[in-house]
C-alpha cells in the first residue's frame, strides 16, 4: 500500500505541476469557456470543474454528429471505458471491471441510469442515444448517491427536453457502406404559459458490414424506431412536474461471428458462412418501453424531488456460428443458441435537497424497485459424425426487490476547503428458480437439472471526499469511497444444481486523488486522476472450452490502479483540440477455483480435470478485456466562408493497446491486437445553421477488430476453430438537416 500511496502522490504533485506550468498567456478562444459544462452527477446543477469525480461528459451534440447509436460507439471517447461485444449482451467495463455478459442475470458493474431511472439489464437502454442533453460517465464506485450497483462505475443519460421557444429539427443520413438510411428529428414547445412539449424520433433501416455467403446478404441488417414524448409542466412557481415515454424497436438480422484459426492471430474478415438454424432466423429482436415522472417541489429554500420509474423489454436473440464455407456441399457441424427475455420493473427515488451556499449542504434520500427477469435458453446441436440432433430448454424466474436509504452532507470549512461525506444502506431480496428440460434429442451432452435459491442481503456504501480550491479555477480532492452489488443466481448455464446456483454480493472501494484546473479565462482545461481500486468476491463468468460450458462464481479479489487525464486547449477563435488517456495495471490478488487459461501449463492446470480446477488460482494474472493504455485526441476548426457560409471539419481519433478477449486468454486466437480508429465530419453550414449538409467517416482506416472470441470445440463442431465478434466495418454517409 506504502507503494501505492507513493505513486499516488507522486502522480498527483505531477499533474498539479504539469497544470500550474502550462503556458498561462494561451490566448481566449472568444468562444464559450471549456470549461462551462453544467452535470448532474452529484444530484445538482454543478459545473464540471467542481465536481470531485473523475468524470467525463460527452455532448448531445457530439453523439448526433457521429450518429452514435448505442453506448458502444461512446467509447471512443471516453478513456478507461470498454463495451464488449457479443452475439448476447454487450457489456460496460469501467477501469477494468464489469459483469461478464456470459450470465444474462447479472447485475451490471456499471449502472446506466436514463434520465435518473436506474436501468441494470443492459437491454433495457439499448436505443437511447438520440435527442440527447449529454452523456455523464462517472469512473470509480459511486455507491452513495447513485447506489444501486455501481460498483465500477455508471452512466447518467440525460435527454433534451422541452423549449421554451418553439423549434424543431430534421436529420437525414444515408450510409453508402452499409447501404440505408437513418432518419432522426424531433419538434418542442410551449402549449400554452406554463406547458411544454418535445417529441422526438429515430428511424434506422441500414446493411451490416459482413457478407453472409449462405444466403448473400450484409449482416447485421438494422431495422430500429424509436420514439420519445416529453412533457413539462409549471404548475406553479414552487411545483414542477416532467414526464417522459420513450418506445424503442430494435431488430437485427443476422450475426457477427466469423471463424478463425485456433493456432494463429486473430484472422477477422467480412464474410462469414451461416444457414438458418431450426430455431429461426438469426439475429435480436427487442422491443423496450422507458417512462418517467419527475416532480420537483420547492419547500422554502429547500426542494424535495420525487422520480417515479418504469421499464420494460422483451428481447429475442438466436445466434447461429459462422460454420465456415461448405466443402463438397456439406457444411460443418451446427450449433446454434436461443435466448428470449422478459423484464420489468418500477421504482421511486425520493430526496431532499438543502439549499447551497451555506456552511452545512446536504442531500437525504430513499429509493425502492421491485423486477421480475424470466430468461428461457434453448440450446441445439446438430452434429451429424455423432448422429447426434438434439435441443435443450432452460427456464430461469428471478423475482428483486430493493430498498435503500442515502444522504450525503458537505461541510464547507472555508471558502477554499469543503468536506463531503456519504452513505447508503441497501437491503436485496431476491427468488429465483432454474429447470432444464430436453426437447428433443439423445441425453448425452448436457444434463438436465433443477435449482432453486433466494437471498437476503443489507450492503452499506460509504465515502468521504476532501476537496480544496487552490485558486478560483484549480481545485484538487481526495476520495474514499465503496460500492457494491448484490450477489444472484446462474440463469443459463447448462447442469446448474442447488450447489452452483447462488452467487455472493460483489463488493469495491477505492481511493482517488484528482485535479480539476481551468487556465486562460477557460481556453485551457486540465484534469487528472491516480485511483487504487479494490473488488472483493468479483462476479465472474468464464467459458471452458473443454465441457463447453461456463462457470460462474467469485474471485475473492482484484485490483486496479491508474490514472486518467485529460486536456483542451482553445488557443485561437473557432478552434479547440482535446486530448484524453488512461493507464491502468489489473490483475487478481486473489481467484481460488478459477477456470485454466491457455497460458497455463498442464501441470499448473488441466481444463479436463475438475480437481485441477478447483486448486487452480490465479493470483498475479490479469482479467481478460482490459488494456494497459487508452486515449483518443478529438479537433474541431470553424473556418468562414463567402455568403455568410461556415465550414466546420471534426476529427476523432481513439484506441487501446492490446488485450485478451478471450476467456481462456489464449496468445494465439484470444489476443486483440493494439489499434487507433479514425472517425470524421465535414458540414457546410450558414452561419445561423438553419440547414447543413455533411460528410461523416467512422472507423475511416477501416481496422478490423474483435469484441470478443472463444474456442468452439469438437464434438460441437468437427474442425474445431476460434470464433470472433468482428466490430463495424469503414463507413461513409452523407447527411443533411434543416432547423427550424
Amino acid at each position: 500500500m506504502n507503494s501505492i500511496r507513493t505513486l499516488m502522490s507522486r502522480a498527483a504533485a505531477t499533474a498539479i505541476a504539469g497544470a500550474l506550468a502550462f503556458p498561462a498567456a494561451a490566448q481566449t478562444a472568444g468562444t464559450d469557456d471549456a470549461d462551462a459544462i453544467i452535470v448532474t452527477a452529484l444530484k445538482r446543477e454543478q459545473n464540471l470543474q467542481d465536481v470531485p469525480i473523475s468524470l467525463e461528459v460527452v455532448s448531445g451534440k457530439k453523439l448526433d454528429d457521429f450518429r452514435a447509436n448505442d453506448f458502444k460507439q461512446v467509447m471512443n471517447y471516453v478513456p478507461n471505458v470498454f463495451v464488449q461485444s457479443t452475439a448476447g449482451n454487450d457489456t460496460i467495463y469501467i477501469r477494468g471491471f464489469g459483469s461478464p455478459p456470459a450470465n444474462f442475470s447479472f447485475d451490471q458493474s456499471v449502472s446506466l441510469y436514463v434520465d435518473g431511472v436506474y436501468a441494470g439489464r443492459n437491454r433495457q437502454a439499448q436505443a437511447p442515444f438520440f435527442d440527447l442533453e449529454r452523456v455523464e460517465v462517472l469512473r470509480g464506485p459511486q455507491g452513495a448517491l447513485f447506489g444501486k450497483n455501481t460498483a465500477a462505475g455508471a452512466v447518467s443519460i440525460v435527454s433534451a427536453g422541452p423549449t421554451r421557444e418553439f423549434e424543431g429539427e430534421a436529420n437525414a443520413l444515408y450510409n453508402f457502406d452499409q447501404k440505408g438510411f437513418d432518419v432522426s428529428g424531433f419538434v418542442s414547445g410551449p402549449i400554452g404559459d406554463n406547458f411544454g412539449v418535445r417529441l422526438a424520433g429515430k428511424i434506422i433501416n441500414q446493411d451490416g458490414y459482413i457478407r453472409n455467403l449462405a444466403n448473400d446478404n450484409k449482416e447485421p441488417k438494422t431495422e430500429q424506431q424509436v420514439f420519445r414524448l416529453t412533457a413539462k409542466w409549471d404548475a406553479s412557481e414552487t411545483l414542477d412536474i416532467t414526464g417522459k415515454l420513450e418506445y424503442a424497436n430494435r431488430d437485427t438480422v443476422g450475426g457477427i461471428t466469423v471463424s478463425s484459426p485456433l493456432t494463429t492471430g486473430q484472422q477477422p474478415r467480412h464474410t462469414r458462412y451461416a444457414d438458418q438454424n431450426p430455431l429461426g432466423g438469426e439475429g435480436t429482436s427487442t422491443k423496450s418501453v422507458m417512462g418517467s415522472l419527475t416532480a420537483n417541489l420547492s419547500l422554502g429554500e429547500y426542494t424535495l424531488t420525487s422520480i417515479t420509474g418504469y421499464s420494460w423489454f422483451r428481447g429475442d436473440i438466436v445466434n447461429n456460428f459462422d460454420q465456415t464455407i461448405p466443402t463438397g456441399g456439406v457444411t460443418a457441424n451446427s450449433v446454434y443458441n436461443k435466448f428470449v427475455e422478459d423484464f420489468n420493473q418500477v421504482s421511486q427515488e425520493i430526496r431532499l435537497l438543502s439549499p447551497t451556499g451555506r456552511t452545512l449542504e446536504f442531500i437525504v434520500g430513499a429509493y425502492f424497485d421491485s423486477a421480475n427477469y424470466k430468461l428461457t435458453q434453448y440450446g441445439g446441436f446438430d452434429i451429424a459424425a455423432l448422429n447426434y440432433f438434439g435441443l435443450l430448454r432452460t427456464n430461469f424466474d428471478q423475482n428483486s426487490k430493493t430498498a435503500s436509504v442515502f444522504g450525503q452532507a458537505t461541510l464547507n470549512a472555508t471558502d477554499a476547503l469543503r468536506v463531503i461525506g456519504s452513505l447508503r444502506y441497501t437491503r436485496t431480496k431476491k427468488d429465483a428458480f432454474f429447470d432444464g428440460e430436453l426437447v428433443y434429442g439423445p441425453f448425452a451432452l448436457r444434463p438436465i437439472t433443477t435449482a432453486s435459491g433466494d437471498l437476503s442481503e443489507g450492503l452499506t456504501d460509504p465515502s468521504v471526499t476532501v476537496q480544496y480550491d487552490i485558486t478560483d479555477r484549480v481545485m484538487v480532492y481526495g476520495t474514499f469511497g465503496k460500492g457494491s452489488k448484490s450477489g444472484g443466481f446462474v440463469s443459463n448455464t447448462y447442469g446448474t444444481l442447488d450447489n452452483t446456483f447462488q452467487f455472493a454480493p460483489e463488493r469495491s472501494r477505492n481511493y482517488e486523488l484528482g485535479l480539476k484546473s481551468a487556465f486562460a479565462d477557460g481556453a485551457v482545461v486540465f484534469n487528472a486522476a491516480v485511483y487504487d481500486t479494490k473488488f472483493t468476491n468479483l462476479q465472474v463468468s468464464v467459458y471452458n472450452p473443454t465441457t463447453s460450458s461456463y462457470l460462474t462464481s467469485n474471485a475473492a479479489s482484484a485490483t486496479s490502479r491508474g490514472i486518467e487525464a485529460s486536456l483542451t486547449v482553445n488557443p485561437i477563435d473557432n478552434f479547440d483540440i482535446t486530448a484524453s488517456g488512461a493507464y491502468q495495471d489489473l490483475e487478481y490478488d486473489d481467484y481460488p477455483g478459477a477456470a485454466c487459461l491457455a497460458t497455463q501449463p498442464l501441470t499448473e492446470c488441466n481444463p479436463a480435470v475438475p480437481a485441477s480446477i478447483a486448486a487452480n488460482n490465479l493470483a498475479g494474472y490479469s482479467p481478460a478485456l482490459y488494456s494497459k493504455f487508452s486515449g483518443n485526441i478529438q479537433a474541431h476548426a470553424r473556418f468562414d466562408l463567402p455568403s455568410d457560409m461556415k465550414l466546420d471539419v471534426t476529427g476523432i481519433v481513439g484506441g487501446r493497446s492490446k488485450y485478451f478477449n478471450s476467456d481462456n486468454q489464449s496468445p494465439t486466437f484470444g489476443v486483440q491486437k493494439g489499434y487507433a480508429k479514425v472517425d470524421a465530419r465535414i458540414q457546410v453550414a450558414p452561419q445561423d445553421d438553419r440547414w447543413h449538409v455533411a460528410v461523416i467517416g467512422k472507423n475511416l482506416t477501416n481496422k478490423l477488430t474483435t469484441g470478443s472470441s472463444f474456442n468452439l470445440p469438437s464434438p460441437i463442431t468437427a474442425a474445431p476453430r476460434a470464433i470472433l465478434y468482428v466490430e463495424p466495418a469503414r463507413s461513409i454517409s452523407v447527411e443533411a438537416g434543416v432547423r427550424f
